[in-house]
């Protein structure tokens, strides 16, 4: 393969790959100097001259000449006035000789190898190239086709046929994806495994429902309104707390839109998850009550120090403010960055009840404590829950929840 061919192969690979110039002249010049250092040993006093556009390649050895005898004759920047002057026969000792050398002189099989390193090369710099377009990506929201629906994840390309990966712990628990599709996500982080990148995408982010609000809403994309933070359950709920910049802005009704218009589209994006637009203040206390709408709070104790606060609710309350399977209560905890213990009001317990707290010589404390973070503080309130229904509010055991219903029910016998 002449030179010639070569370069002109290798430009017309790397212009399909998107390679611009200056690159490509630095890949084929490294290539070239790695054949001369096998050959050579160095590439010190050569020269590589490429015009990758008429696939023009030169390449120049430069030797001082010396005498014959001289200790210097077998430096590799030396060559003997002998050997000068079978090149040049007007050669004379000191001078420089600057000698040609082909593509051809290094061998066939040097040269395939060239070849073969040239494109090589063009297809790694094109997975950095990939890597760190899409690394400075991270955050952002895309839309691609689906073109293949796994297991444990779906696989999907990119506008320029790039492939990336929804696993399924990134996916809405509802989510249901058919080849040709295109679905909507982030790009979560990106990742080198064995050379080549991996692109990982997520819908469960929070990140992904700030970037739905912003392409919804204008103020929030003008920065008129911000996202102060966001709390989700993929597919189920979310808690959104934004404020605006203008007073002339309401921010919730900006997010919610004329008849929910903006919000609904979103929340069909994210399978109906139910999605709470709340009002952010630096007021904790009425950050709380918003977080925790739409419950009714009477009363609230609040311990920055230990980072908790005890809200007290009337019975009637006492379940919005929990939410089903304890969703409301978590996300408002997660909003607000505070651990919510809920408490019936004191006012209105039954005379014969009994708060939980008198039983800490026969249920560990911990026990106690993770009734009240659901709003149970008295015996009768824990006696009224089934087993099954205790199990799917709190986060004990089976055989803990029946020891303490036993416990329980032996106060009233």
């Amino acid at each position: 393969m002449s030179s010639g061919t070569l370069i002109e192969n290798f430009a017309e690979f790397a212009k399909r790959k998107n390679i611009d110039r200056p690159t490509m002249i630095r890949i084929l010049e490294d290539v070239f100097r790695t054949m001369i250092r096998k050959r050579y040993g160095t590439d010190d006093n050569f020269d590589i001259i490429i015009n990758a556009e008429k696939g023009d390649l030169e390449i120049w050895r430069f030797r001082e000449i010396v005498d014959d005898n001289s200790e210097d004759i077998w430096d590799h920047d030396k060559i003997s006035l002998t050997e000068a002057q079978k090149i040049e026969p007007d050669f004379e000792i000191g001078e420089e000789v600057a000698e040609e050398v082909k593509l051809e002189d290094f061998g066939r099989r040097a040269v395939l190898t060239a070849r073969q390193t040239l494109i090589q090369k063009v297809k790694d710099l094109e997975k950095e190239i990939l890597f760190q377009k899409y690394k400075d990506m991270v955050g952002e929201m895309i839309t691609a086709e689906i073109y293949q629906v796994l297991g444990r994840e779906v696989l999907l390309l990119d506008a320029e046929g790039n492939e990336l990966i929804l696993p399924k712990g990134e996916q809405i628990p509802k989510d249901r994806f058919r080849k040709g599709d295109t679905a909507k996500a982030i790009i979560h982080r990106v990742e080198m495994v064995n050379g080549t990148p991996r692109i990982i995408l997520s819908r469960t982010s929070p990140v992904f429902l700030e970037r739905l609000f912003e392409a919804e809403v204008p103020e929030i994309y003008d920065e008129q309104i911000v996202v102060r933070r966001i709390v989700r359950e993929p597919g189920e709920r979310a808690k959104v707390a934004v404020e605006s910049f203008d007073d002339r802005i309401d921010p919730v009704g900006a997010c919610v839109g004329m008849k929910g218009s903006r919000i609904h589209s979103i929340v069909r994006e994210l399978q109906n998850e139910n999605i709470d637009v709340i009002n952010f203040t630096e007021n904790k206390e009425l950050f709380i009550t918003r977080a925790l709408s739409p419950a009714k709070i009477s009363n609230m104790k609040v311990d920055e120090e230990n980072g908790r606060v005890a809200v007290y609710l009337k019975p009637d309350q006492v379940s919005l403010a929990i939410g089903r399977g304890g969703q409301n209560i978590k996300l408002a905890s997660r909003l607000v960055e505070l651990e919510i213990d809920v408490f019936r009001d004191v006012d209105t317990i039954d005379d014969e009840d009994v708060a939980l707290e008198e039983f800490n010589d026969e249920i560990e404390q911990w026990i106690i404590d993770e009734f009240h973070r659901v709003g149970l503080d008295t015996a009768k309130s824990v006696l009224a829950l089934s087993k099954d229904d205790l199990l799917r509010r709190t986060d004990l055991e089976e055989e803990t929840i029946e020891s303490v219903h036993q416990v329980l029910r032996q106060e009233f016998e």
